[in-house]
C-alpha cells in the first residue's frame, strides 16, 4: 500500500503493509471486521496460501465466499453455510408440499362448484360410453382397506371434508 494507512489484515496482524500485499485488494483498511473474521476461522496463513494459488481474476470472488463461510461458521460453528443450505432446502420443501395442498383444495373446491350432470342431460350415445366404461373396474388391482368403485358400498359426500387451513 505504500504512503497510505495499511490493509486490514496488516493492521490486525501488527504488521508493515508491503506494496505486494496479498491481502489489500480484499480487505481495505476501513472494513477491518471482513479480514478480522475470515482470520478466525481460517488463519491468515492459509487465507494468504488460498489467494496465491489462484488466479488474479478469481480473486475477489474467492475473499467474498470466504467471508461468507466465516459468518456462516460463526453462526454454526458445525456445518457453516451447509446448515444454512439445507435449513434453506428444508424450507422449500415444506413450502412446495403447502403448495400442493393448496392447489389440491382449491382444485376440489371448483370441482364442487361445477354443476352436477343429470342423467337426463347426457346424450343417449355418451350412456352407453359410461355404462361400458363401469366394466374397467374389475381390471384394477385390489388393495387391502380399498374397495374398486364397482363394488363398495360407501358413498363419500365430497362437501364433508375437513380443510388442512382451519
Amino acid at each position: 500500500m505504500g504512503g497510505s494507512s495499511p490493509c486490514a489484515s496488516c493492521k490486525l496482524l501488527r504488521r508493515r503493509c508491503a506494496k505486494d500485499c496479498i491481502f489489500a485488494p480484499y480487505f481495505p483498511s476501513d472494513d477491518p471486521q471482513k479480514f478480522a473474521i475470515v482470520h478466525k476461522v481460517f488463519g491468515a496463513s492459509n487465507v494468504s496460501k488460498m489467494l496465491q494459488e489462484l488466479p488474479i481474476h478469481q480473486r475477489a470472488d474467492a475473499v467474498s465466499s470466504l467471508v461468507y463461510e466465516a459468518n456462516a461458521r460463526m453462526r454454526d460453528p458445525v456445518y457453516g453455510c451447509v446448515g444454512a443450505i439445507s435449513y434453506l432446502q428444508n424450507q422449500v420443501s415444506q413450502l412446495q408440499m403447502q403448495l400442493a395442498v393448496a392447489q389440491a383444495e382449491i382444485f376440489c373446491i371448483q370441482m364442487q362448484q361445477e354443476p352436477a350432470v343429470l342423467p337426463a342431460q347426457i346424450d343417449p350415445n355418451e350412456k352407453s360410453l359410461l355404462l361400458s366404461s363401469n366394466n374397467f373396474d374389475h381390471n384394477l388391482p385390489q388393495y387391502p382397506g380399498f374397495a374398486s368403485s364397482s363394488t363398495s358400498s360407501v358413498i363419500q359426500d365430497p362437501l364433508k371434508r375437513e380443510s388442512l387451513w382451519t
